[in-house]
């Protein structure tokens, strides 16, 4: 009988379950191509490219996208028995709420195992081939990644500047600067427009098409000569109404988007290889604080620096001045240079801090990335011991309530997330504690939760807390007429 109950649960909970994960993925992919569109549309990719990247960065969600799937299940599952009167058949049979729940329970460990397996193993290598591929993308497709006001070598062969870039596609060009990279004993060749149009070449695909109007071309052929003819050479400035120029942009455009070029990056590695990164960062970062720490001492004091160096005990140390003994204009001379020092050494100080920073920020984005490795195989159990516990309370299945509870308690989750992240980071809080703090908050939370199922708890009767706040509502409501006379 149990075991035919275990599967009926276990069914009814994974009957949601692949329908709710489909949905988040699919939302959490679109936040991605949102933030994402800028820098991959517009270059020239395939469509199986596009969905190839897709998939590539969709896999780096999964670790938010499982929690609550497990979550938003759990509720669902639990509010639909309890909405048919299951739950209470159960209990009328004498199956209690533990043993309903254990084989989701055991469930939600599975997945929560399978999430750790699934971000130490199998997320590196998706994170290390989106980054790479964004990358060469970015790399290999120029025709729309120039910068205005910059010096652009990406067209091989051509070192190019746009004073103003304009247009729907950033087609239209103004300030047009064009270097053809050239040796010393090679013709030279620059183009000065005042605007001008890129467009793709119908042509081939492998050419970029530049019309210019209105400029100057100057060029030496200097090519083959000696430095006799070459003196003797004029300058030369060719006026032009119109200039087409195609440029081979072959060479980057058939170049692979998926050579991996980056491998240093720390979302690459499992989780003993980002504990070897942390001890190795440790290391470095303790030398380098030493380094600042030493720095800002030694000027603090000079006679500090002293003592350490030749080892002179405190006590053997003759005071150099004494304030009482010297006169007033050098007592105010002597206060305002120890201000002016004084001064010097916060701006000091500040600057450290902000040198600091930047290593703070880095080391604590490893530990948070590798703490959170096991932190969010963790939330999973949380998740369904909340859901669950919400479910068979709340006894209503569907897409209404349960769900809105369940995105409160995700966004309240992710709102700590981020909020001791950016703490981390500014060195307020330690990220290993950071990356837990959030469970630990949720953990007793769930505790309670169960508890309150497990002891059939009124907690969402609105009757209930009427009557808590009945007597405080007698004070301002008026009694009405027919009331008087009962």
């Amino acid at each position: 009988m149990f075991k035919l109950l275990d599967r009926y649960i276990i069914k009814t909970f994974f009957g949601p379950f692949f329908f709710i994960f489909s949905v988040l993925f699919f939302i959490f992919i679109v936040n991605i191509v949102w933030i994402q569109l800028g820098q991959f549309m517009g270059k020239g990719l395939s469509y199986w490219e596009i969905i190839k990247l897709l998939f590539y960065y969709g896999v780096g969600v999964i670790n938010l996208v499982l929690p609550l799937t497990i979550l938003l299940s759990s509720i669902m599952t639990f509010g639909e028995i309890g909405e048919r009167y299951e739950l209470a058949a159960m209990k009328a049979a004498g199956i209690s709420l533990t043993r309903v729940m254990t084989p989701l329970f055991f469930v939600s460990v599975l997945l929560s195992f399978t999430l750790f397996l699934f971000q130490n193993n199998i997320t590196p290598d998706f994170q290390r081939k989106a980054k790479n591929m964004l990358y060469n993308i970015v790399q290999s497709r120029p025709a729309l990644n120039f910068t205005p006001g910059q010096f652009i070598d990406q067209i091989p062969g051509y070192l190019v500047k746009f004073d103003k870039i304009t247009g729907e596609n950033g087609e239209n060009l103004e300030g047009i600067y064009i270097h053809k990279k050239a040796n010393s004993y090679e013709n030279q060749q620059s183009i000065r427009a005042h605007r001008g149009k890129l467009v793709p070449s119908t042509e081939n695909q492998n050419y970029l098409k530049l019309i210019l109007f209105n400029g100057y071309v100057f060029e030496d052929q200097i090519a083959n000569q000696n430095f006799a003819a070459r003196n003797k050479q004029p300058d030369q400035a060719i006026k032009f109404d119109t200039l087409t120029s195609h440029f081979d942009i072959s060479e980057i455009i058939n170049k692979a988007i998926e050579e991996e070029k980056i491998t240093d990056d720390y979302r690459f590695q499992t989780y003993t290889q980002l504990t070897k990164t942390i001890a190795k960062s440790q290391v470095e970062n303790t030398k380098t604080f030493n380094n600042i720490n030493v720095d800002l001492v030694s000027q603090v004091n000079p006679y500090i620096t002293y003592i350490d160096r030749n080892k002179v005990p405190v006590n053997k140390l003759e005071q150099q001045v004494k304030m009482d003994t010297v006169k007033q204009d050098q007592q105010l001379r002597a206060l305002t240079g120890a201000y002016n020092k004084i001064e010097i050494l916060k701006v000091t100080v500040q600057n450290r801090e902000q040198q600091m920073l930047p290593t703070i920020k880095s080391f604590s984005r490893v530990v948070l990335y590798q703490q959170r490795i096991i932190a969010y195989s963790v939330t999973c159990i949380i998740f369904f011991l909340i859901g669950a516990s919400l479910g068979s309370i709340i006894r209503k299945g569907g897409m209404g309530l349960p769900v809105v509870i369940a995105i409160v308690i995700f966004i309240v989750f992710y709102v700590m997330n981020i909020s001791v992240e950016n703490l981390a980071w500014n060195g307020t809080l330690n990220p290993f504690a950071a990356a837990w703090i959030p469970n630990m908050i949720l953990l007793p939370f769930s505790i309670w939760l169960t508890y309150k199922a497990l002891t059939d708890s009124q907690l969402f009767d609105a009757e209930k807390y009427k009557s808590l706040f009945k007597p405080l509502t007698k004070l301002f409501s008026k009694e009405k007429e027919h009331q008087r006379y009962q």
